[in-house]
């Protein structure tokens, strides 16, 4: 599973209020460590995110400008190049 940035930062914020409700200086070691790693996993997420994003962005304009493409070149195309085009 691929956790998600909302995730990451939500357990960053879980792990920074534990930290600070508590009283227990090696509960407080852990949950400010565990917050840190959270908020290293959060920029990671925040990164594959804005990739996917991009990504979307570039399939969905090649597709409409391979429809725009197409539409022209269904007509140049002929599947029996051996023979003529048929009169429409």
């Amino acid at each position: 599973m691929i956790p998600s940035s909302a995730l990451c930062r939500a357990q960053e914020n879980l792990h920074y209020r534990r930290a600070a409700d508590t009283t227990l200086e090696n509960v407080r070691s852990v949950s400010i460590n565990a917050a840190a790693a959270w908020a290293k996993e959060a920029l990671a997420a925040e990164s594959r995110e804005a990739r996917q994003l991009r990504l979307q962005a570039a399939a969905n304009a090649g597709c409409q400008m391979d429809t725009a493409s197409a539409a022209i070149d269904d007509f140049s195309v002929n599947e029996n190049p051996d023979r003529g085009f048929a009169n429409p």
